[in-house]
């Protein structure tokens, strides 16, 4: 099957979602590049973007299994390559 490669960016604001999305990525770990993580403690939020190259179907679940934890949001940007 074709893969894509995209970036999934994550923001968590309620901290107690952490270990979903951790346990989500961890399921996902063969199609992940590389990740970044980012605590910006002014605002009480959590940034993470994550790398990944997997088939489009793949990317689309686990950005939409990530998004529907409470407290998170997801968006993700396709390369064209």
């Amino acid at each position: 099957m074709e893969t894509r490669v995209a970036v999934i960016a994550i923001i968590i604001e309620k901290e107690e979602a952490a270990e979903g999305v951790n346990n989500i990525l961890h399921t996902y770990r063969r199609y992940i590049i590389g990740r970044m993580g980012i605590p910006y403690r002014e605002k009480a939020i959590n940034i993470i973007s994550v790398a990944v190259d997997a088939p489009e179907p793949e990317i689309t679940a686990m950005s939409g299994k990530i998004g529907r934890l409470n407290g998170v949001s997801t968006k993700t940007a396709y390369s064209k390559v």
